[in-house]
Protein backbone atom coordinates (compact mmCIF):
# COMPACT_ATOMS: atom_id res chain seq x y z
CA UNK A 1 0.00 0.00 0.00
CA UNK A 2 1.37 3.41 -0.98
CA UNK A 3 2.14 5.70 1.95
CA UNK A 4 -0.52 8.26 2.74
CA UNK A 5 0.31 11.97 2.48
CA UNK A 6 1.19 14.13 5.47
CA UNK A 7 0.00 17.65 6.40
CA UNK A 8 1.39 20.39 4.13
CA UNK A 9 2.30 17.84 1.47
CA UNK A 10 1.84 18.58 -2.21
CA UNK A 11 -1.27 16.41 -2.33
CA UNK A 12 -2.96 19.02 -0.15
CA UNK A 13 -3.37 21.24 -3.19
CA UNK A 14 -5.30 18.45 -4.92
CA UNK A 15 -7.58 18.42 -1.89
CA UNK A 16 -7.97 22.19 -2.30
CA UNK A 17 -8.96 21.56 -5.93
CA UNK A 18 -11.54 19.04 -4.73
CA UNK A 19 -12.87 21.58 -2.23
CA UNK A 20 -13.07 24.22 -4.96
CA UNK A 21 -15.15 21.92 -7.16
CA UNK A 22 -17.35 20.88 -4.27
CA UNK A 23 -18.16 24.40 -3.06
CA UNK A 24 -18.82 25.36 -6.69
CA UNK A 25 -21.32 22.54 -7.15
CA UNK A 26 -22.98 23.09 -3.77
CA UNK A 27 -23.26 26.82 -3.18
CA UNK A 28 -22.93 27.79 -6.83
CA UNK A 29 -25.99 25.66 -7.59
CA UNK A 30 -27.90 26.93 -4.54
CA UNK A 31 -27.27 30.55 -5.48
CA UNK A 32 -28.30 30.01 -9.08
CA UNK A 33 -31.51 28.04 -8.49
CA UNK A 34 -33.28 31.39 -8.13
CA UNK A 35 -33.18 31.52 -11.95
CA UNK A 36 -35.89 28.82 -11.94
CA UNK A 37 -38.04 30.63 -9.39
CA UNK A 38 -40.22 32.43 -11.95
CA UNK A 39 -40.72 29.19 -13.91
CA UNK A 40 -41.70 27.31 -10.75
CA UNK A 41 -44.28 29.96 -9.80
CA UNK A 42 -45.78 29.90 -13.29
CA UNK A 43 -45.86 26.11 -13.66
CA UNK A 44 -47.12 25.09 -10.22
CA UNK A 45 -49.47 28.11 -10.01
CA UNK A 46 -48.49 28.59 -6.38
CA UNK A 47 -47.75 31.85 -4.53
CA UNK A 48 -44.16 32.97 -4.12
CA UNK A 49 -44.12 32.09 -0.43
CA UNK A 50 -45.04 28.47 -1.17
CA UNK A 51 -42.42 28.05 -3.88
CA UNK A 52 -39.77 29.66 -1.68
CA UNK A 53 -39.90 26.76 0.74
CA UNK A 54 -38.10 24.47 -1.73
CA UNK A 55 -34.83 26.42 -1.70
CA UNK A 56 -35.25 27.41 1.94
CA UNK A 57 -35.57 23.76 2.99
CA UNK A 58 -32.45 22.85 1.01
CA UNK A 59 -30.36 25.51 2.78
CA UNK A 60 -31.83 24.64 6.19
CA UNK A 61 -31.15 20.90 5.76
CA UNK A 62 -27.59 21.69 4.62
CA UNK A 63 -27.00 23.60 7.85
CA UNK A 64 -28.94 21.34 10.19
CA UNK A 65 -27.27 18.15 8.96
CA UNK A 66 -23.73 19.54 8.96
CA UNK A 67 -22.83 17.89 12.29
CA UNK A 68 -23.98 14.55 10.89
CA UNK A 69 -21.63 14.99 7.94
CA UNK A 70 -18.74 15.57 10.33
CA UNK A 71 -19.63 12.58 12.50
CA UNK A 72 -19.90 10.23 9.52
CA UNK A 73 -16.63 11.57 8.14
CA UNK A 74 -14.90 10.88 11.46
CA UNK A 75 -16.28 7.34 11.42
CA UNK A 76 -15.83 6.34 7.77
CA UNK A 77 -13.52 8.96 6.28
CA UNK A 78 -14.27 11.97 4.10
CA UNK A 79 -14.03 10.20 0.74
CA UNK A 80 -17.01 7.77 1.01
CA UNK A 81 -19.18 10.33 2.82
CA UNK A 82 -18.64 13.01 0.16
CA UNK A 83 -19.26 10.45 -2.58
CA UNK A 84 -22.56 9.48 -0.96
CA UNK A 85 -23.45 13.16 -0.60
CA UNK A 86 -22.71 13.81 -4.26
CA UNK A 87 -25.00 10.97 -5.30
CA UNK A 88 -27.80 12.29 -3.08
CA UNK A 89 -27.40 15.86 -4.38
CA UNK A 90 -27.57 14.62 -7.98
CA UNK A 91 -30.49 12.30 -7.24
CA UNK A 92 -32.53 15.08 -5.65
CA UNK A 93 -32.12 17.35 -8.68
CA UNK A 94 -32.86 14.45 -11.03
CA UNK A 95 -36.11 13.60 -9.24
CA UNK A 96 -37.02 17.30 -9.06
CA UNK A 97 -37.16 17.40 -12.86
CA UNK A 98 -40.15 15.01 -12.69
CA UNK A 99 -42.07 17.07 -10.12
CA UNK A 100 -45.79 17.59 -10.74
CA UNK A 101 -46.59 19.12 -7.33
CA UNK A 102 -44.76 21.72 -5.32
CA UNK A 103 -44.44 19.22 -2.48
CA UNK A 104 -42.26 17.13 -4.78
CA UNK A 105 -39.74 20.00 -4.90
CA UNK A 106 -39.74 20.12 -1.10
CA UNK A 107 -38.84 16.43 -0.96
CA UNK A 108 -36.31 16.39 -3.79
CA UNK A 109 -34.44 19.71 -3.74
CA UNK A 110 -35.24 20.47 -0.11
CA UNK A 111 -34.67 17.16 1.64
CA UNK A 112 -32.69 14.85 -0.66
CA UNK A 113 -30.36 17.39 -2.29
CA UNK A 114 -30.10 19.37 0.96
CA UNK A 115 -28.91 16.27 2.81
CA UNK A 116 -26.48 15.50 0.01
CA UNK A 117 -25.03 19.01 0.13
CA UNK A 118 -24.52 18.67 3.89
CA UNK A 119 -22.62 15.41 3.45
CA UNK A 120 -20.40 17.07 0.82
CA UNK A 121 -19.61 20.46 2.28
CA UNK A 122 -18.60 19.81 5.88
CA UNK A 123 -16.31 16.77 5.32
CA UNK A 124 -14.63 18.31 2.27
CA UNK A 125 -13.87 21.56 4.09
CA UNK A 126 -12.64 19.52 7.08
CA UNK A 127 -10.26 17.69 4.74
CA UNK A 128 -8.85 20.98 3.43
CA UNK A 129 -8.39 22.28 6.97
CA UNK A 130 -6.73 19.05 8.06
CA UNK A 131 -4.24 18.96 5.18
CA UNK A 132 -2.70 22.34 6.02
CA UNK A 133 -1.05 23.81 9.07
CA UNK A 134 1.23 26.55 7.70
CA UNK A 135 -1.00 27.89 4.91
CA UNK A 136 -4.42 26.83 6.14
CA UNK A 137 -6.13 30.21 5.64
CA UNK A 138 -4.91 30.49 2.05
CA UNK A 139 -5.96 26.93 1.28
CA UNK A 140 -9.41 27.42 2.80
CA UNK A 141 -9.89 30.70 0.97
CA UNK A 142 -9.04 29.11 -2.37
CA UNK A 143 -11.37 26.19 -1.70
CA UNK A 144 -14.41 28.28 -0.79
CA UNK A 145 -13.84 30.66 -3.70
CA UNK A 146 -15.39 28.02 -5.91
CA UNK A 147 -18.84 29.30 -4.92
CA UNK A 148 -18.15 32.78 -6.29
CA UNK A 149 -16.53 31.63 -9.51
CA UNK A 150 -19.27 29.10 -10.30
CA UNK A 151 -22.07 31.56 -9.56
CA UNK A 152 -20.70 33.87 -12.24
CA UNK A 153 -21.11 31.07 -14.78
CA UNK A 154 -24.10 29.17 -13.43
CA UNK A 155 -26.70 31.95 -13.32
CA UNK A 156 -26.57 32.76 -17.05
CA UNK A 157 -25.93 29.10 -17.88
CA UNK A 158 -29.03 27.95 -15.99
CA UNK A 159 -31.08 30.65 -17.72
CA UNK A 160 -29.83 29.43 -21.11
CA UNK A 161 -30.64 25.84 -20.19
CA UNK A 162 -34.14 26.82 -19.05
CA UNK A 163 -34.74 28.70 -22.32
CA UNK A 164 -33.43 25.81 -24.43
CA UNK A 165 -34.82 22.77 -22.62
CA UNK A 166 -37.36 24.09 -20.12
CA UNK A 167 -36.86 23.92 -16.37
CA UNK A 168 -37.21 20.13 -16.35
CA UNK A 169 -34.46 19.63 -18.90
CA UNK A 170 -32.30 22.22 -17.16
CA UNK A 171 -32.58 20.37 -13.85
CA UNK A 172 -31.53 17.14 -15.59
CA UNK A 173 -28.36 18.87 -16.82
CA UNK A 174 -27.66 20.33 -13.36
CA UNK A 175 -28.14 16.86 -11.88
CA UNK A 176 -25.54 15.45 -14.28
CA UNK A 177 -23.15 18.29 -13.41
CA UNK A 178 -23.54 17.45 -9.71
CA UNK A 179 -22.16 13.96 -10.31
CA UNK A 180 -18.76 15.64 -10.50
CA UNK A 181 -19.01 15.82 -6.71
CA UNK A 182 -18.45 12.08 -6.69
CA UNK A 183 -15.43 12.36 -8.97
CA UNK A 184 -13.82 15.14 -6.93
CA UNK A 185 -14.34 13.14 -3.73
CA UNK A 186 -11.81 10.60 -5.01
CA UNK A 187 -9.11 13.23 -4.38
CA UNK A 188 -9.80 13.20 -0.62
CA UNK A 189 -7.11 10.68 0.24
CA UNK A 190 -6.72 9.65 3.89
CA UNK A 191 -4.19 11.70 5.80
CA UNK A 192 -1.52 10.39 8.16
CA UNK A 193 0.47 12.28 10.76
CA UNK A 194 3.66 11.65 12.65
CA UNK A 195 3.00 9.10 15.34
CA UNK A 196 0.00 7.58 13.62
CA UNK A 197 0.03 3.88 14.13
CA UNK A 198 -1.62 3.07 10.82
CA UNK A 199 -5.20 1.93 10.63
CA UNK A 200 -7.26 1.88 13.79
CA UNK A 201 -8.76 -1.43 14.86
CA UNK A 202 -12.57 -1.67 15.09
CA UNK A 203 -12.67 -1.14 18.86
CA UNK A 204 -10.46 1.95 18.72
CA UNK A 205 -12.41 3.33 15.75
CA UNK A 206 -15.74 2.85 17.53
CA UNK A 207 -14.37 4.53 20.65
CA UNK A 208 -13.09 7.43 18.57
CA UNK A 209 -16.46 7.81 16.87
CA UNK A 210 -18.31 7.87 20.22
CA UNK A 211 -15.97 10.59 21.47
CA UNK A 212 -16.57 12.50 18.26
CA UNK A 213 -20.33 12.35 18.74
CA UNK A 214 -19.99 13.45 22.36
CA UNK A 215 -17.89 16.50 21.51
CA UNK A 216 -19.46 17.29 18.15
CA UNK A 217 -22.71 18.71 19.49
CA UNK A 218 -21.03 20.57 22.42
CA UNK A 219 -24.30 20.54 24.33
CA UNK A 220 -22.76 22.26 27.36
CA UNK A 221 -22.75 25.43 25.26
CA UNK A 222 -26.53 25.49 25.47
CA UNK A 223 -25.98 26.88 28.98
CA UNK A 224 -23.38 29.38 27.82
CA UNK A 225 -25.14 32.76 27.70
CA UNK A 226 -22.78 34.66 25.34
CA UNK A 227 -22.77 31.75 22.90
CA UNK A 228 -26.58 31.67 22.82
CA UNK A 229 -26.70 35.41 22.14
CA UNK A 230 -24.14 34.98 19.35
CA UNK A 231 -26.21 32.20 17.79
CA UNK A 232 -29.38 34.29 18.14
CA UNK A 233 -27.68 37.05 16.17
CA UNK A 234 -27.03 34.67 13.30
CA UNK A 235 -30.51 33.22 13.35
CA UNK A 236 -31.61 36.78 12.56
CA UNK A 237 -28.81 37.27 10.01
CA UNK A 238 -29.71 34.06 8.16
CA UNK A 239 -33.37 35.08 8.00
CA UNK A 240 -32.36 37.90 5.65
CA UNK A 241 -29.06 36.72 4.19
CA UNK A 242 -30.45 34.15 1.74
CA UNK A 243 -33.39 36.21 0.42
CA UNK A 244 -31.51 37.53 -2.68
CA UNK A 245 -30.58 33.98 -3.69
CA UNK A 246 -34.25 33.20 -4.26
CA UNK A 247 -35.79 36.58 -5.11
CA UNK A 248 -33.24 39.00 -6.54
CA UNK A 249 -33.60 37.57 -10.05
CA UNK A 250 -37.40 37.70 -9.85
CA UNK A 251 -37.30 41.26 -8.49
CA UNK A 252 -34.98 42.39 -11.29
CA UNK A 253 -37.34 40.96 -13.90
CA UNK A 254 -40.25 42.80 -12.33
CA UNK A 255 -38.18 46.00 -12.57
CA UNK A 256 -37.84 45.65 -16.33
CA UNK A 257 -34.66 43.59 -16.73
CA UNK A 258 -34.77 40.72 -19.18
CA UNK A 259 -34.00 37.23 -17.94
CA UNK A 260 -30.31 37.36 -18.87
CA UNK A 261 -29.76 40.77 -17.32
CA UNK A 262 -31.40 39.53 -14.12
CA UNK A 263 -29.24 36.42 -14.08
CA UNK A 264 -26.12 38.51 -14.70
CA UNK A 265 -26.89 40.70 -11.66
CA UNK A 266 -26.86 37.59 -9.46
CA UNK A 267 -23.67 36.37 -11.12
CA UNK A 268 -21.92 39.70 -10.57
CA UNK A 269 -23.01 39.71 -6.92
CA UNK A 270 -21.39 36.30 -6.53
CA UNK A 271 -18.07 37.57 -7.90
CA UNK A 272 -18.21 40.55 -5.53
CA UNK A 273 -18.90 38.05 -2.73
CA UNK A 274 -15.63 36.27 -3.52
CA UNK A 275 -13.61 39.50 -3.41
CA UNK A 276 -15.38 40.52 -0.20
CA UNK A 277 -14.22 37.38 1.57
CA UNK A 278 -10.60 37.94 0.60
CA UNK A 279 -10.65 41.64 1.50
CA UNK A 280 -12.37 41.11 4.86
CA UNK A 281 -9.89 38.40 5.82
CA UNK A 282 -6.95 40.62 4.97
CA UNK A 283 -8.47 43.60 6.78
CA UNK A 284 -9.14 41.55 9.91
CA UNK A 285 -5.49 40.42 9.96
CA UNK A 286 -4.37 44.06 9.95
CA UNK A 287 -6.27 44.61 13.22
CA UNK A 288 -7.87 47.89 12.15
CA UNK A 289 -10.43 47.29 14.89
CA UNK A 290 -9.70 45.83 18.30
CA UNK A 291 -11.51 42.53 17.91
CA UNK A 292 -12.86 40.34 15.14
CA UNK A 293 -16.42 40.75 16.38
CA UNK A 294 -16.13 44.49 15.64
CA UNK A 295 -15.25 43.72 12.02
CA UNK A 296 -18.13 41.25 11.91
CA UNK A 297 -20.61 43.84 13.17
CA UNK A 298 -19.47 46.36 10.57
CA UNK A 299 -19.97 44.00 7.63
CA UNK A 300 -23.31 42.79 9.00
CA UNK A 301 -24.59 46.38 9.18
CA UNK A 302 -23.39 47.11 5.63
CA UNK A 303 -25.07 43.95 4.32
CA UNK A 304 -28.36 44.86 6.01
CA UNK A 305 -28.29 48.40 4.63
CA UNK A 306 -27.52 47.18 1.09
CA UNK A 307 -30.49 44.80 1.21
CA UNK A 308 -32.82 47.50 2.50
CA UNK A 309 -31.77 49.75 -0.40
CA UNK A 310 -32.55 47.18 -3.12
CA UNK A 311 -36.15 48.48 -3.59
CA UNK A 312 -34.70 51.87 -4.57
CA UNK A 313 -33.02 50.33 -7.60
CA UNK A 314 -35.00 50.69 -10.83
CA UNK A 315 -33.47 49.35 -13.99
CA UNK A 316 -30.43 47.25 -14.76
CA UNK A 317 -27.67 49.73 -13.85
CA UNK A 318 -29.07 50.60 -10.42
CA UNK A 319 -29.81 46.98 -9.51
CA UNK A 320 -26.35 45.93 -10.69
CA UNK A 321 -24.75 48.50 -8.37
CA UNK A 322 -26.84 47.38 -5.41
CA UNK A 323 -26.20 43.72 -6.24
CA UNK A 324 -22.45 44.33 -6.25
CA UNK A 325 -22.65 46.08 -2.88
CA UNK A 326 -24.71 43.28 -1.37
CA UNK A 327 -22.37 40.62 -2.76
CA UNK A 328 -19.22 42.30 -1.42
CA UNK A 329 -20.62 43.00 2.06
CA UNK A 330 -22.33 39.61 2.38
CA UNK A 331 -19.13 37.84 1.39
CA UNK A 332 -17.09 39.89 3.85
CA UNK A 333 -19.07 38.79 6.91
CA UNK A 334 -18.77 35.06 6.10
CA UNK A 335 -15.17 34.31 7.18
CA UNK A 336 -15.58 36.44 10.30
CA UNK A 337 -18.62 34.59 11.61
CA UNK A 338 -16.64 31.52 12.57
CA UNK A 339 -13.31 33.12 13.42
CA UNK A 340 -15.12 35.47 15.84
CA UNK A 341 -16.63 32.47 17.60
CA UNK A 342 -13.29 31.82 19.32
CA UNK A 343 -13.65 35.16 21.10
CA UNK A 344 -16.99 34.00 22.49
CA UNK A 345 -16.41 30.38 23.57
CA UNK A 346 -12.63 30.10 23.65
CA UNK A 347 -10.28 28.23 21.34
CA UNK A 348 -10.84 24.88 23.05
CA UNK A 349 -14.58 24.85 22.31
CA UNK A 350 -14.67 26.43 18.88
CA UNK A 351 -14.87 23.12 16.98
CA UNK A 352 -17.95 21.85 18.77
CA UNK A 353 -19.38 25.36 18.82
CA UNK A 354 -19.25 25.63 15.03
CA UNK A 355 -21.31 22.48 14.53
CA UNK A 356 -23.90 23.46 17.15
CA UNK A 357 -24.16 27.03 15.84
CA UNK A 358 -24.53 25.93 12.24
CA UNK A 359 -27.34 23.58 13.24
CA UNK A 360 -29.23 26.11 15.37
CA UNK A 361 -29.00 28.97 12.89
CA UNK A 362 -30.75 26.86 10.26
CA UNK A 363 -34.01 28.13 11.77
CA UNK A 364 -33.35 31.56 10.27
CA UNK A 365 -32.58 30.17 6.83
CA UNK A 366 -35.72 28.04 6.98
CA UNK A 367 -38.20 30.86 7.63
CA UNK A 368 -36.55 33.89 6.01
CA UNK A 369 -37.08 33.13 2.33
CA UNK A 370 -40.71 31.91 2.64
CA UNK A 371 -41.51 35.01 4.71
CA UNK A 372 -40.04 37.14 1.93
CA UNK A 373 -42.21 35.33 -0.62
CA UNK A 374 -45.31 35.78 1.55
CA UNK A 375 -44.69 39.52 1.79
CA UNK A 376 -44.40 39.66 -1.99
CA UNK A 377 -47.74 37.85 -2.34
CA UNK A 378 -49.64 40.25 -0.08
CA UNK A 379 -48.00 43.48 -1.32
CA UNK A 380 -47.60 42.69 -5.03
CA UNK A 381 -43.87 43.53 -5.13
CA UNK A 382 -40.58 42.78 -3.35
CA UNK A 383 -40.19 46.12 -1.56
CA UNK A 384 -41.35 44.83 1.83
CA UNK A 385 -39.40 41.61 1.29
CA UNK A 386 -36.02 43.31 0.95
CA UNK A 387 -36.75 45.88 3.63
CA UNK A 388 -37.57 43.06 6.04
CA UNK A 389 -34.46 41.12 5.02
CA UNK A 390 -32.30 44.16 5.72
CA UNK A 391 -34.05 44.69 9.05
CA UNK A 392 -33.21 41.12 10.09
CA UNK A 393 -29.49 41.71 9.51
CA UNK A 394 -29.55 45.03 11.34
CA UNK A 395 -31.32 43.33 14.26
CA UNK A 396 -28.59 40.68 14.24
CA UNK A 397 -25.89 43.36 14.41
CA UNK A 398 -27.67 44.96 17.39
CA UNK A 399 -27.73 41.57 19.11
CA UNK A 400 -23.94 41.37 18.73
CA UNK A 401 -23.67 44.57 20.77
CA UNK A 402 -25.03 42.69 23.81
CA UNK A 403 -22.03 40.35 23.97
CA UNK A 404 -19.88 40.64 27.13
CA UNK A 405 -17.25 43.37 26.99
CA UNK A 406 -18.24 44.19 23.41
CA UNK A 407 -16.95 47.75 23.71
CA UNK A 408 -13.65 46.63 25.19
CA UNK A 409 -10.57 46.05 23.07
CA UNK A 410 -9.44 43.10 25.17
CA UNK A 411 -10.66 39.65 24.32
CA UNK A 412 -13.00 38.45 27.12
CA UNK A 413 -12.24 35.35 29.13
CA UNK A 414 -14.48 32.45 28.30
CA UNK A 415 -17.33 31.80 30.71
CA UNK A 416 -17.68 28.05 30.77
CA UNK A 417 -21.07 26.44 30.98
CA UNK A 418 -21.49 24.84 34.34
CA UNK A 419 -21.75 21.19 33.52
CA UNK A 420 -20.18 18.07 34.97
CA UNK A 421 -19.34 16.92 31.51
CA UNK A 422 -16.44 19.37 31.36
CA UNK A 423 -14.89 20.70 28.18
CA UNK A 424 -15.37 18.85 24.91
CA UNK A 425 -13.04 15.98 24.16
CA UNK A 426 -11.09 17.37 21.25
CA UNK A 427 -8.96 14.28 20.82
CA UNK A 428 -11.73 12.89 18.66
CA UNK A 429 -11.01 15.63 16.14
CA UNK A 430 -7.30 14.88 15.88
CA UNK A 431 -7.53 13.73 12.29
CA UNK A 432 -10.77 15.29 11.07
CA UNK A 433 -11.55 18.48 12.91
CA UNK A 434 -14.54 20.52 11.89
CA UNK A 435 -13.65 23.25 9.37
CA UNK A 436 -14.54 26.86 9.44
CA UNK A 437 -17.81 26.37 7.64
CA UNK A 438 -19.34 29.28 5.96
CA UNK A 439 -22.20 30.39 3.77
CA UNK A 440 -20.15 29.89 0.57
Amino acid sequence: MAPRPHPDSRWGWMVVLAGFVQTALVFGVIRSLGVFFVEFVAYFKEPSSTVSWALSLGVAILQFASPMGSALSARYGARPVVMAGGLLASLGLLLASFSVKISHLYLTIGLISGLGWALVFTPSMAAVSDYFEKRRSLAMGLAVSGAGVSSLVFSPLFQHLADSYGWRGALLVVSAMSLNLVVSAALLRPLTREGDGGELDDQARDSKWRRTLASLFALELLRHGPFLRYVSAFVLVDAGYFVPYAHLVAHAREEGCDEYQAAFIMAAAAVADMFGRIWAGWLADTAVFCRLVHHLTLWTVFTGVSLALVPLGHGFAALMSLGLCYGFFAGALVPLQFTSLAEIVGDDSVLGGIGLMHMLESVGALVGTPLSGWLRDITGNYTASFLTAGAFLLAGSLTLLTLPDYFSCSRPLRTKAETPAGPPDLQAFELRGLPQQDKA
